[in-house]
């Protein structure tokens, strides 16, 4: 064999900035919001339910109008400089009408979430770390109220407690949670057996420092997600009640009974229909574009 000749070697270049950090050091939700930024239909939707949920708020407190006090003789006006949404069958403005809509179901949305937040995360937390016959026991109690229709019972509700806000919150919520439960559930039996669970463990921390401090922060991004769906959710569900005239009493505004009333004269004044219902479907369009991105965002895998 014959020998490598010493010209066909050059040095390498001595590299000067091997230690230099090329990409910015970020923090987990500081990836995840740049992740989100890039996400243009994730953004417009975030854009969307904050302009809604600001006029929301504005819209009605300066107008010179109130959603409930009649004026007959304007009666069907069609929308004009002086009623934007124009006004319906009693002479009440839509425009005030459909923003106290949009604040009635944005409440009823993100208190039934809230709820679902609180007692699914708990439940399902503590039903996966302790496991054994207590998970037993604790999942088929959840497969019960899973299995009871939720119209039912929110009709069940209303019936003894009367229509109203607080009935259509508690009718979700007593059932609204169980997703939730699942999720977490399913997410801290994967996680408990960690080495920085054992090793928390192993230094004496409780059962229930591990589950708020250790278990629960690794699961906050799939729960953030499962929220941005369970408003929707909850709005559509006080929505389809207000629509079949259980749910929110009049004079009080939702938007499921805005759309109830326009639905009935949608023929003659379809001006009553449209504007509640293109607000009802941003919201909804919204919240389920945003949870996409969230989830997106949030998930480490598509991290790039």
């Amino acid at each position: 064999m014959e020998p490598i000749a010493k010209d066909k070697f050059k040095p390498v270049e001595k590299t000067t900035n091997a230690d230099v950090i090329v990409r910015p050091s970020q923090t987990y939700w500081q990836d995840a919001w740049r992740r989100l930024k890039k996400n243009k239909l994730a953004m417009a939707g975030l854009v969307v339910l904050i302009v809604l949920t600001v006029v929301a708020i504005v819209a009605p407190m300066f107008s010179s109008y109130d959603y409930k006090t009649q004026f007959l003789k304007d009666g069907n006006l069609k929308p004009s400089a002086a009623h934007f949404f124009g006004t319906d069958q009693f002479g009440r403005d839509l425009w005030v009408r459909v923003w106290w809509g949009v604040r009635i179901s944005l409440f009823i949305g993100i208190m039934a979430a809230s709820i679902d937040l609180v007692v699914g995360v708990l439940y399902g937390g503590i039903s996966a770390y302790v496991g054994g016959r207590v998970d037993t026991i604790m999942q088929r109690i959840l497969e019960i109220v899973y299995a009871i229709p939720l119209l039912l019972l929110a009709i069940l509700f209303i019936v003894f407690m009367g229509p109203g806000i607080t009935s259509i919150i508690i009718a979700y919520a007593i059932s609204g949670w169980v997703t939730m439960a699942r999720l977490v559930r399913g997410q801290v039996l994967l996680l408990k057996e960690q080495e920085f669970v054992l090793a928390a463990r192993t230094l004496g921390a409780k059962p229930w420092r591990i589950i708020a401090q250790h278990l629960i922060p690794n699961v906050i991004g799939l729960i953030i997600v499962q929220i941005t769906f369970a408003v929707p959710t909850a709005i559509f569900f006080e929505s389809f009640l207000s629509f079949i005239g259980v749910g929110i009493r009049p004079p009080m505004a939702s938007l499921g009974k805005l759309i109830s009333e326009g639905a009935g004269v949608m023929r003659y004044q379809p001006h009553l229909l449209m504007f509640p219902t293109i607000i009802f479907s941003l919201i909804l369009l919204s919240f389920n574009l945003l949870g996409d991105g969230l989830r997106d965002a949030l998930d480490p895998k598509m991290r790039k």
